[in-house]
């Protein structure tokens, strides 16, 4: 039997027995009646008001809250929602910073700090463009939302794929304090508090911290001493302001900063065999075999601030939002996971690499006029305004590559509006569009290369429809046109090769689905989706020149489904699930990449210019899973009027997924799944919390992502972290 149907194989016998405990705990909650088998109504802004999901005439997910807490509960960063949610996905060769996003298949490999993205994320209603703030830290958050598919109308370029939207709590009239704490296995410590409320008439605060903490404990067999590497410190904190300084006016003041010091990325030199795609014996995830580095370290530090002012006219609301970001840091890596001439495997050369992100400065503006009435008719019409300066520095300590210092600029600004009418009590029809503008510039420092400007406009569009067949049962159906501006990537310029520029790209989505509720206690919601990326933007990384190059494909296809699900059958007991299908194709006869250096590659090979190439035409997307899934399971049994004993459990489960642009055999990962489990003692009213918690339950090695240029190295997942908590709430 294949590792891949090993592999699928222990993933159902575990979900199926994590169900099978969850239902067999069931048996005496029938007779239990101090919870109620009720759904909550789920929240989410996908048109900048507040509006309950199932009204929504777009794909689109809210993680509970629950589900956010265990995903985060033992330190992981913010790519542990890889998988949470269907059709998401998240991966990172930056260690705790510069994440990568894709939704329904459509990402970005581009591991350079400058990289491009087309899945957006939004921190309380501030873009956060660049790579590292993309990577700002989850704490006091009142909900995630996941947003499918082109959002271009209401929130910008550089949605082609979707957005992941965080929403913090934020300060009220009435007390409001709560904390967590946890401690696990290789000392992992995390604290997490928030506490705000009224301090004078009109004003209310709140101010909340994160701190995250894990030993060193990946041993480095060239160094004396165990616990060299893998550890990290997180700091992060936020303070609002709420003020009602006269009627109809409110304002939201938001200030936040991070300090991160640990290791980078731990990368794992030839830990794939040549024709295979399993991890071999070369690979132990308590050590490795570094000569370069500098010990991996990494270190980064980000501000910033907004602010929401808002003043109701009546029927009408106008909005102000203002933000500002800022951040600085480094990372540096063993890049060759190895010793040249020791191993493990054959290792050609060293590498190690040093980038840094100095004087990141970025500056949003928008304005926002909406109806504000109950009406029939509801539109909203702003301008929005972006502005980013930052330098981005490429050094190798060991004394090659030789310091290349680039400043990357972008100003981009659009218009935009959005009509909604209720032609029917059951009929809703949106339409909206936007007109955006993205210039970028390219300055490189002592370098006889020319600087490069690149610039773009483009109308977006989305038109929607929705019809409630029931009260409880609607179908809806979206066609949205999406945008992501013109890029330029000169990482290369450190290696003695010119800047690469992609041109815009966009995309035309089509979809439709239904949302249906069944009395209070099930909910299922479905979509099924096409679109097309005409001049895809791709990022050939790697190969035998470790190269970053941006590249246009002809044409990016896929289509697909995805279902989400939430059922309470009884008192005390709940699940959620969700599945997705993605099948992504790149389309262009004429398409050759760069290949790896000891790998088996499966596409047609061609010689360009000496360099052999693999044309990739009808590959898949690259760190596109054809399929995900993902589970959980709340079960509680009521002790006494006020506690109650829970047991919690959520798996993930991520399918085939090709790593690079071009196929070969060894960078193709099979199946992969994870499970976490918590189970404790709680009050009822949610004042106290204590449980034992694990996350990575099975221990599972999975290969997370690859370098392939001078071996075949590899990094993987974190590990198997066995902790307790407490939470504490007023």
């Amino acid at each position: 039997m294949s590792r891949s149907k090993i592999s699928k194989a222990k993933f159902i016998a575990s979900l199926m027995a994590a169900a099978s405990a969850a239902a067999l705990m069931a048996a005496p909650a029938i007779a239990q009646d101090t919870t109620d088998s009720r759904l909550d109504v789920v929240i989410i802004t996908a048109t900048q008001r507040e509006e309950n999901l199932q009204d929504v005439p777009v794909s689109a997910v809210a993680m509970p809250e629950d589900q956010v807490a265990a995903v985060f509960s033992a330190g992981e960063d913010v790519v542990a929602l890889a998988a949470r949610v269907p059709a998401l996905y998240a991966e990172s060769s930056n260690g705790r910073v510069a994440p990568r996003f894709y939704i329904r298949g459509l990402g970005n490999t581009d591991f350079d700090l400058a990289a491009s993205q087309p899945v957006s994320i939004i921190m309380d209603d501030i873009v956060m463009e660049n790579v590292v703030l993309k990577s700002t830290p989850i704490f006091d958050v009142d909900r995630v939302e996941v947003y499918r598919g082109p959002q271009g109308t209401l929130f910008g370029r550089n949605t082609t794929a979707g957005i992941v939207r965080f929403t913090s709590i934020k300060p009220t009239e009435e007390f409001d304090a709560r904390a967590q704490a946890s401690y696990g296995t290789y000392g992992t410590r995390t604290f997490e508090g928030g506490i705000g409320g009224a301090i004078a008439p009109g004003i209310q605060a709140r101010g909340s911290m994160l701190y995250q903490h894990r030993d060193d404990w990946i041993d480095n067999t060239l160094v004396r001493g165990d616990d060299n590497l893998g550890g990290y410190d997180e700091l992060a904190g936020r303070f609002q302001v709420a003020l009602q300084p006269i009627d109809n006016l409110d304002i939201l003041l938001n200030v936040h900063a991070r300090d991160l010091d640990g290791t980078a990325a731990v990368f794992r030199a030839n830990v794939i065999d040549v024709g295979g795609n399993g991890l071999n014996g070369n690979y132990d995830r308590d050590t490795v075999t570094y000569n370069q580095g500098g010990g991996n370290p990494q270190s980064y530090n980000a501000w910033g601030g907004s602010a929401n002012i808002a003043y109701d006219f009546g029927d009408i609301k106008l909005t102000s939002i203002t933000g500002y970001e800022s951040a600085n840091g480094y990372s540096r890596g063993d890049i060759d996971g190895g010793v040249a001439g020791v191993g493990p495997g054959f290792i050609p050369f060293d590498s190690d690499t040093q980038d840094s992100i100095d004087k990141l400065g970025q500056t949003t503006q928008e304005l926002r006029l909406a109806s504000d009435t109950a009406g029939p008719l509801q539109w909203q019409t702003g301008v929005y305004y972006f502005d980013s300066a930052f330098t981005v520095t490429t050094v190798g300590p060991s004394g090659f590559p030789p310091p290349a210092t680039l400043k990357h600029a972008n100003t981009s600004w659009a218009v935009f509006g959005q009509v909604s009418y209720d032609f029917t009590d059951a009929l809703t029809v949106t339409g909206g569009v936007r007109y955006t503008d993205d210039d970028k510039d390219l300055t490189v420092a002592a370098a006889p290369v020319n600087n490069v400007s690149i610039s773009d406009d483009h109308v977006s569009w989305d038109v929607s429809a929705m019809y409630d067949i029931t009260p409880d049962f609607s179908v809806f159906a979206r066609v949205a046109d999406g945008f992501r501006g013109p890029s330029i990537q000169g990482r290369d310029i450190a290696f003695f090769n010119p800047p690469s520029v992609a041109q815009s790209e966009t995309v035309i989505s089509y979809e439709a689905g239904f949302k249906s509720t069944l009395g209070d206690s099930f909910r299922l919601n479905a979509a099924a989706f096409t679109y097309e990326v005409s001049d895809i933007q791709l990022t050939a990384v790697g190969g035998g020149g470790n190269l970053v190059q941006l590249i246009n494909a002809d044409t990016g296809k896929a289509w697909g489904f995805e279902v989400d699900a939430e059922w309470a059958p009884i008192d005390n007991l709940i699940f959620t699930g969700g599945f997705s299908y993605v099948d992504s194709e790149i389309d262009d006869n004429n398409l050759a990449v760069g290949i790896c250096a000891q790998c088996t590659v499966t596409d047609p090979l061609v010689v360009i210019n000496a360099q052999t190439r693999a044309l990739v035409d009808g590959n898949p997307f690259p760190n596109a899973p054809e399929t995900i899934a993902n589970f959980t399971a709340r079960y509680a049994i009521p002790m006494g009027n006020d506690g109650e004993l829970f047991a919690y459990t959520d798996w993930s489960y991520q399918g085939a997924t090709n790593l690079f642009i071009y196929e070969s055999t060894e960078f193709q990962t099979d199946d992969q799944f994870e499970g976490g489990l918590k189970f404790g003692w709680a009050r009822t009213d949610g004042s106290l919390e204590v449980a034992a918690f694990a996350r990575n339950i099975t221990d599972e090695d999975n290969i997370k992502g690859a370098i392939d240029f001078n071996n075949n190295t590899a990094f993987v997942n974190e590990p198997r972290i066995i902790g307790v908590s407490v939470k504490v709430t007023n």
